[in-house]
């Protein structure tokens, strides 16, 4: 164990934000906030946005800078990667960030139906040996699962750097009816010329690996759904 990692670690032990149940006890359905999390951790009644796999928690901290009134919450099971994220929102004071450390597959257990309005999925592993989309967190199974704990009609975002996701995505949403409401091979060729400044100014939002990526000349990819 590298001695940086027990660093942050430690540190996300001690931030009043950061979120990590036992992961024996969330197999076994437990779950913390579930249906409190506007009232009892943000202290309001604004819309809640997941960043589902947030890794650094890049997007998570970027829309909560630019959305004050609404609520962000980043997930992933390694919290040395969102200790960044932590890090940054307790810095900046921003109130209206939270961090989750679990493994997406029991998301479910922390949210009530109509508790969520909003979820990105940024950057999401393709896992193209997943034929059957049960491990893909972008596929139409996940989005069903989704769909148990968001408002009707709740919006979907995913970004990608993968062809693979993008085409898989889209695929299986049309197959199961979930309607795709913006498509974009090109984020930063295509979609953001044609989309309001605000939102254009979402899609900005950069993470660390999406800028080296960009370097390499990959396209970013974009969907859009609701559930």
């Amino acid at each position: 164990m590298g001695k940086d990692k027990l660093r942050k670690w430690q540190e996300n032990a001690a931030f009043s934000h950061v979120f990590e149940p036992e992961l024996k006890s969330i197999v076994d359905g437990a779950g913390v906030n579930k249906g409190k999390w506007a009232r009892e951790v943000f202290g309001n009644d604004h819309p809640i946005t997941l960043e589902l796999g947030c890794g650094k928690g890049e997007y998570t901290v970027g829309l909560a800078r630019r959305h004050p009134d609404r609520n962000f919450i980043g997930v992933d099971i390694k919290g040395h990667r969102f200790w960044r994220g932590a890090k940054t929102s307790q810095e900046e004071g921003l109130n209206n960030v939270a961090f989750l450390r679990t493994k997406i597959e029991f998301v479910q257990n922390f949210f009530v139906e109509g508790e969520v309005s909003e979820i990105w999925l940024t950057f999401s592993d393709p896992q193209p040996k997943d034929e059957k989309g049960t491990k893909r967190i972008t596929s139409e199974l996940f989005l069903e699962r989704y769909r148990g704990f968001m408002v009707p009609g709740g919006l979907v975002h995913v970004k990608s750097d993968s062809p693979l996701l993008y085409t898989l995505s889209k695929e299986g949403w049309k197959a199961a009816g979930f309607p795709i409401l913006e498509d974009s091979a090109d984020v930063y060729g295509d979609l953001v010329h044609r989309v309001p400044a605000d939102f254009a100014d979402v899609l900005n939002i950069r993470t660390y690996y999406e800028a080296r990526w960009l370097e390499e000349g990959k396209k970013i990819h974009y969907l859009r759904t609701q559930v």
